[in-house]
């Protein structure tokens, strides 16, 4: 088979991959390519086709389950008001169960406790736990009187 016809094959192969996203026609074009260098190459019909099993074996046991597991990961930085989260904080007003005032990265923000028992007094240093909307949900550094 001439070196060409493998690298429609590729192609096809690539444009399906770019349809479906499930990983397998991306390395059959890989695999397509392999087989399109050793057509190059002068090897006959059967090498060619030992070798696009070869490396289409090779990418579906080897190459796509680690992909997939790579894909599965949750990203290592978080964004937005989820990259707050953890972050410490000074009390500008009084934080109770229900209201508050925070310095937070720069900005105020508004904020109440976490411990609904609790009453943060200004000045006091605080860990965000949770962002719910606009308001952050507060926990004290240190112990209170």
């Amino acid at each position: 088979m001439p070196w060409f016809v493998w690298l429609l094959a590729a192609a096809a192969l690539g444009a399906a991959e770019f349809f479906t996203l499930t990983l397998v026609f991306g390395l059959l074009a890989g695999a397509a390519l392999v087989a399109a260098v050793v057509a190059g190459v002068g090897v006959g019909a059967l090498g060619q086709l030992v070798a696009f099993g070869a490396a289409a074996a090779a990418g579906v046991v080897l190459v796509r389950p680690v992909a997939l597991r790579h894909m599965a990961q949750q990203p290592l930085t978080r964004e937005g008001s989820d990259a707050l989260i953890g972050r410490r904080a000074e009390v500008m007003q009084e934080v109770t169960a229900s209201r508050g005032l925070i310095r937070l990265s720069g900005e105020e923000w508004s904020a109440r406790a976490l411990d609904e028992s609790l009453v943060i007094p200004a000045g006091a240093l605080v860990d965000v736990m949770e962002i719910d909307g606009a308001t952050a949900i507060v926990y004290p550094r240190d112990l209170l009187p």
